[in-house]
């Protein structure tokens, strides 16, 4: 079912309300064995972003953007993501890790069928698919949190960076 009701007001809950720190820490906790999980932050960059896309999270959509592009993401990859089965930009390792974000985050009423499982364990180790499966959990996770409470889209900006290289 179609939905009508479009939200272009203000947020419904302050998440940087000190009563919600609890919940944003242990969101934040599910980050720190991805960092440490040898999955390349590109690759997590587009699972994000394309879970995000699945889910209709603008908010999320906004920010995963412009973390990839801060991460060095080409404009092409991101403007191709929705349609990553039909173009040549993504890699082997890439598709099964899309392929794997596709399913899992449209999962309800789905198995996980063996030939994917099949198609990801080619390219991924299996402490890898543990931490690729949290990647997902965890946006999907993002993702509701956001859609329910609604912060101001576009708001975020990507952190700065450190250049050092120039020095």
């Amino acid at each position: 079912m179609p939905e009508t009701n479009i939200h272009v007001g203000g947020p419904r809950i302050n998440f940087n309300d000190p009563a919600f720190s609890g919940i944003l820490k242990a969101m934040y906790g599910l980050e720190a064995p991805l960092q440490n999980s040898g999955l390349e932050l590109k690759l997590r960059d587009l699972v994000k972003m394309r879970s995000s896309q699945l889910n209709a999270c603008a908010f999320c959509m906004d920010m995963h953007t412009k973390d990839a592009r801060a991460n060095g993401e080409t404009e092409q990859r991101i403007y191709a993501l929705s349609a990553w089965r039909e173009t040549p930009f993504f890699t082997d390792r890439e598709r099964a890790a899309l392929d794997w974000a596709d399913h899992l985050t449209l999962i309800a009423g789905h198995d996980v069928p063996d030939d994917l499982y099949a198609r990801v364990r080619a390219q991924f180790s299996e402490e890898e698919i543990a931490h690729l499966t949290l990647a997902v959990v965890q946006i999907n996770g993002w993702n509701r949190l956001v859609k329910s409470f609604r912060p101001v889209v576009g708001s975020y900006q990507p952190p700065k960076r450190n250049d050092t290289s120039a020095a």
